[in-house]
């Protein structure tokens, strides 16, 4: 007797490891990714901090033949606001017997705790594919199963702006500072993948420019500080 597999719908954020997420899902008779479901700004129409247009993201979802739901939160940051977007989503995944959601997430402890925690209280549960693997081997064999990808948003403290807009390579592994994470685990840069095994069709796309973006924070002592990040503005083809 044969065990049907779990119907789940992948978080997709466009980068490399949403990519090999899924690349790692499809080869996995336990489950069967229904469909994606990527979050953007509600005014500016692009996925968070990977800056990447939403035009862009449905090219992907139609090179790798899969159903993408978008989830719209407002410019106001309002936790709340995105929690009640999710959970709307939620709502509709539930009416299309979906109850997994998953996750590109490796080692980040306390984000996998709080999408759990919110899952949980829904009926929900999570599913992370890549999760504790090793962040430098996961970045190699990426590589080495014929994935392209683009950097298109690093911090400007850790990353030289000469990087941005180029492809994650073994080049640019080799030339990362030693505190940044080889996937960018900690939030150091994001990409926006364009080509691999899970896709039917390349995405042809260039870098226009890149520029530097800045966003209040709050530092450990508790003052308002500033930092600054480096995004391309990738585009596809006769843009």
């Amino acid at each position: 007797m044969s065990i049907k597999p779990i119907p789940i719908s992948l978080s997709w954020s466009g980068g490399k490891d949403s990519a090999f997420a899924l690349f790692h899902l499809l080869r996995d008779s336990r489950y069967e990714v229904k469909r994606l479901h990527t979050t953007l700004g509600e005014k500016t129409r692009r996925v968070g901090m990977h800056g990447i247009a939403e035009e862009l993201v449905e090219l992907q979802a139609e090179s790798l033949g899969l159903p993408l739901d978008k989830i719209y939160y407002p410019a106001s940051g309002d936790n709340l606001a995105y929690e009640k977007a999710i959970n709307a989503y939620l709502d509709q995944l539930a009416q299309d017997g979906i109850r997994h959601l998953a996750y590109g997430d490796i080692f980040l402890e306390d984000l996998r705790k709080y999408r759990e925690s919110n899952l949980a209280s829904r009926g929900f549960s999570g599913i992370f594919p890549l999760w504790k693997w090793n962040t430098a081997k996961v970045a190699r064999e990426f590589i080495e199963a014929g994935f392209k990808s683009v950097i298109c948003a690093a911090d400007a403290d850790l990353i030289d702006k000469n990087h941005v807009g180029k492809d994650f390579d073994l080049e640019f592994l080799a030339g990362l500072p030693a505190d940044v994470d080889p996937c960018g685990e900690n939030g150091e840069f994001h990409s926006f993948c364009y080509a691999g095994p899970i896709f039917e069709n390349a995405i042809p796309v260039s870098t226009k420019n890149v520029v530097e973006q800045s966003y209040d924070i709050t530092l450990a002592n508790g003052e308002k500080g500033e930092k600054f990040f480096w995004f391309a503005e990738i585009v596809g083809a006769g843009s």
